[in-house]
């Protein structure tokens, strides 16, 4: 049985007006075909964080990957698993993680999501054929996935449980317009905070005595994590600009 999930037509791509009461999230991308995105990692991890939503971030189609591909997994594989995030490597052809995927989504209602053309409905197909999602290819114009999810769905697994089917997301839209809650977000900076000289209130750009810049300096936090923190504060301060704008 298959179920559809509301969305707002507003925020399509807001986790929280897609699914309610998951028990945990899925992540799929990929290294290669398309290439990987760090920065919408994190934007999707600052979504299921503030409603503290376990994610295993699946890192798919292994086996096209090369030797610096490997090399660039293994660093993406240190920076979240290091902080708590489940990780895992798959691949359909090679039957890579299908078991350990299967054991992590049994019993449990399963949001999944990723761009588009990380292999999401072939990976899904792969672990439950009946299902028989339509897959795509890349295009050979942009090297980007094209949709074939269009809605979200909700399917039972005959192994136990259930998974929300999303749509394959090109970009992933960021609405949250409080810088406090993105730094809460980012959970290796909210655990220094208590250390910073100004607490959860330290937004970690240029405050003195801030515990995540020590950290920065001495490689205990990911330089990329901290740039793709940066790039959504700036985000977040634009979007609040342009709203102080619409009041005049």
């Amino acid at each position: 049985m298959n179920y559809v999930v509301r969305q707002s037509p507003r925020r399509k791509h807001d986790l929280h007006l897609m699914a309610a009461n998951m028990d945990q999230a899925i992540l799929i991308t990929t290294i290669v075909q398309p290439d990987l995105k760090p920065g919408f990692i994190d934007r999707f991890l600052v979504m299921t964080e503030r409603d503290e939503i376990p994610v295993t971030i699946v890192f798919n189609k292994a086996d096209v990957y090369d030797e610096a591909d490997m090399e660039r997994f293994e660093e993406m594989k240190n920076i979240y698993g290091s902080i708590g995030y489940g990780i895992l490597l798959s691949s359909v052809p090679q039957k890579l993680g299908l078991e350990e995927l299967k054991s992590i989504l049994k019993d449990k209602t399963t949001l999944v999501s990723g761009q588009s053309g990380v292999g999401k409905s072939t990976l899904i197909n792969a672990i439950q054929p009946q299902l028989a999602l339509r897959t795509g290819e890349i295009s050979d114009y942009s090297g980007k996935g094209q949709h074939t999810t269009t809605f979200a769905e909700m399917f039972d697994l005959d192994f136990g449980g259930y998974i929300i089917d999303t749509p394959g997301i090109k970009t992933l839209g960021f609405n949250d317009k409080d810088k406090a809650n993105i730094a809460h977000s980012f959970r290796e900076f909210f655990a220094l905070s208590h250390n910073c000289r100004f607490g959860g209130a330290c937004l970690h750009r240029d405050e003195p005595g801030c515990a995540v810049h020590e950290a920065l300096r001495n490689g205990e936090v990911s330089e990329l994590r901290f740039s793709n923190y940066l790039t959504l504060l700036d985000e977040v301060e634009d979007q609040n600009y342009w709203e102080r704008r619409k009041e005049f």
